[in-house]
């Protein structure tokens, strides 16, 4: 049996563990000071829910602004719901964690960046899935990323 550690899948998870506490937070005690997030997230996930228009208009990648107005923030462990405003026109998203490709909050310096993922149940971990394995060899599921284009 040549099974391994799956470091790259422990880090993606926890990495989303983390974006998930957030916005829990944020969902319970709204945002504090200058905290703001930009997430970007795969509007192609079979899970991911927004309106045809913005489907059209952001037909592979979105990334949302999460600052001054959203509302009915909804945090589950698959993803999270929220209404923002589009032009003064209120739209519900959900956003799948899977579906999540950055997450910045450009306030404090911090971001995570998710490389390009399938959307595979990764609860089939007992198969063995060399896949991922590119021209250089595997690549890592999730990293720390620098955010030098976002300081002030």
């Amino acid at each position: 049996m040549t099974r391994s550690i799956e470091y790259g899948q422990l880090m993606h998870r926890a990495m989303r563990g983390l974006i998930q506490q957030v916005l829990e937070t944020v969902a319970d005690e709204g945002l504090p000071g200058d905290h703001h997030f930009f997430i970007t997230f795969d509007t192609r996930h079979p899970d991911a829910a927004l309106a045809d228009w913005l489907r059209a208009r952001y037909p592979e990648e979105m990334t949302i602004v999460v600052q001054h107005w959203f509302d009915n923030l909804v945090v589950t462990d698959e993803g999270f719901d929220i209404t923002l405003n589009f032009g003064d026109n209120p739209e519900p998203l959900h956003v799948p964690f899977d579906a999540v490709r950055t997450f910045v909050d450009p306030s404090v310096e911090f971001g995570l960046r998710f490389e390009s993922q399938e959307f595979d149940d990764e609860d089939d971990e007992d198969e063995d899935d060399d896949d991922d394995d590119g021209p250089d060899g595997p690549r890592p599921e999730a990293e720390v990323v620098s955010l030098d284009k976002w300081r002030k």
